[in-house]
């Protein structure tokens, strides 16, 4: 499927990203996608390095008469969001991404792309082999795990790099520039019980919430998408108030930046009730189905009898929480009064697992306003406490405060208009972007974030415009053409 995609032009950018998408790269495994880009470098016979954490940094000279230029640092991230459909027979261990084309797209079979931030990455080493594009002294910045903590940007030291100029190649709409993003923290709430033998007079039942977009937690989360964890919690609750089930089992989301887009559970209901129940279920389904239409038309909810589970939450446990989740906010909590149509805060309930006398629920809470964001963090840990939960905070990172006298954005925008014949969006965004972190060590450095269109990030419907890369592809290079003079 790639030898397709390596045909597209430019064909520099779409061989590197096929070659990178051969490398398994999930967040915090990223050994290979490491070792893959330090040979990289080295082969072209360019200063390479990897840091104490991982993040891999290689320079390249400047082109003969730009040496009097603004020393430029490109960044983007090596790591990967792995997610696939529930039938799509594929390992992320060991597998390469198989991509395929499809109109002006770029797409995975069953599984997400790699496009974020594998697009970057493939654009930085196009030009890192180039031998006929003017540019400065340009130094790449390959970090590791931003998709699950932000770890390498958090372990960059200061010092380490010469760029006076940082251009990250991480945002996903290629009209947009952007200055400025939300920070984030990772709440989690967790409790052990003792199981009970289930009641004899139950029996086992199985209920699947499937087929939703997903989709990025900050980018999508204004965008009314369904929440797996959120309907199954709902379902459960209503099965609890008026069929007094017990839980056996809860499966929900998978990684605190996608939102849930499956959730699995196993309950018993009273063998009395079967048939009242599965008539009442199937008109909650049809509800929230219905609620549901415009933005979610594939959702689909069912429920089926199976083998009575031999173990069951208490009563006490499963009441409370279930409560908890549905008292616990999702989605979007505010909207910027600083910048229009942006979200301030939010979070995303990502992870919901109760099994073998464990509970554990994974939330994503992000703002551009760090005390709103540790106000809807504290609102989640009080519900969750109610349950008896234990709840940490843990990976918390600042957001980036935009700067709009900046020189590099300047001549973005003046280039922009001169090249397209209208003016970029200047925006904000509501996903994590490394800048802020970066920005602690290297608060001199002028930091812009733009890049090529990209649909669908964090689920396997992730894709990316292949004309839109072509546009992104003239817009940096011009850029580089012209970045101004170190004054002296």
């Amino acid at each position: 499927m790639s030898t397709i995609v390596r045909q597209l032009e430019p064909k520099g950018i779409w061989n590197n990203f096929a070659d990178l998408n051969e490398v398994p790269r999930p967040s915090k495994k990223e050994g290979r996608v490491i070792q893959f880009m330090l040979d990289f470098g080295k082969a072209l016979g360019l200063e390479t390095f990897s840091d104490e954490v991982g993040n891999v940094i290689i320079r390249k000279p400047a082109t003969p008469g730009m040496e009097d230029r603004k020393k430029v640092t490109l960044q983007s991230h090596l790591d990967m969001v792995h997610q696939k459909n529930a039938d799509t027979v594929f390992d992320f261990d060991s597998e390469g991404i198989k991509m395929f084309v499809s109109g002006d797209w770029v797409k995975a079979k069953g599984t997400t792309l790699g496009a974020d931030n594998g697009l970057g990455v493939a654009t930085i080493m196009t030009l890192l082999q180039s031998t006929d594009i003017p540019h400065p002294f340009i130094e790449a910045l390959f970090t590791i795990d931003e998709e699950t903590g932000m770890t390498g940007a958090m372990g960059l030291q200061a010092g380490v790099l010469q760029g006076e100029i940082l251009l990250n190649l991480d945002t996903e709409d290629d009209d947009e520039i952007d200055i400025g993003c939300a920070g984030g923290i990772d709440v989690t709430a967790t409790r052990s019980y003792v199981e009970e033998v289930v009641n004899d007079a139950y029996v086992g039942c199985s209920i699947t919430v499937k087929d939703l977009n997903g989709g990025h937690s900050g980018m999508d989360i204004h965008k009314g998408l369904g929440n797996a964890n959120k309907i199954m919690n709902r379902l459960l609750f209503n099965a609890i108030e008026g069929f007094n089930i017990q839980v056996s089992e809860i499966d929900g989301g998978s990684l605190r930046n996608a939102i849930p887009r499956e959730s699995f559970a196993k309950i018993a209901v009273d063998k009395d009730k079967t048939k009242t129940f599965e008539t009442t279920f199937n008109n909650w389904a049809d509800t929230i189905k219905a609620e549901l239409a415009i933005n979610e038309p594939d959702l689909t909810i069912t429920m089926s009898w199976i083998e009575t589970p031999a173990k069951v939450m208490p009563k006490g446990t499963q009441d409370k929480v279930v409560k908890a989740l549905y008292a616990a906010h999702n989605g979007v909590y505010a909207m910027s009064a600083a910048i229009s149509d942006l979200v301030e805060t939010s979070n995303n309930i990502a992870r919901v697992i109760a099994k073998n006398g464990q509970i554990k629920i994974a939330c994503l809470t992000r703002s551009s306003v760090n005390s709103a964001k540790m106000n809807l963090a504290n609102a989640l840990k009080s519900a969750f406490e109610l349950a008896d939960c234990t709840v940490t905070f843990a990976g918390e990172y600042p957001g980036w405060n935009p700067n709009p006298d900046s020189d590099i954005l300047r001549l973005m925008e003046g280039k922009y208009e001169a090249l397209y014949g209208d003016k970029p969006q200047v925006v904000a965004c509501h996903a994590g972007l490394e800048c802020g972190i970066l920005g602690q060590n290297y608060p001199d450095m002028d930091m812009i974030s733009f890049g090529p269109t990209i649909k669908g990030a964090h689920s396997p419907d992730e894709r990316v415009s292949i004309t839109s890369v072509q546009k992104f592809w003239k817009f940096i290079q011009e850029i580089l053409k012209d970045i101004p003079k170190n004054p002296s």
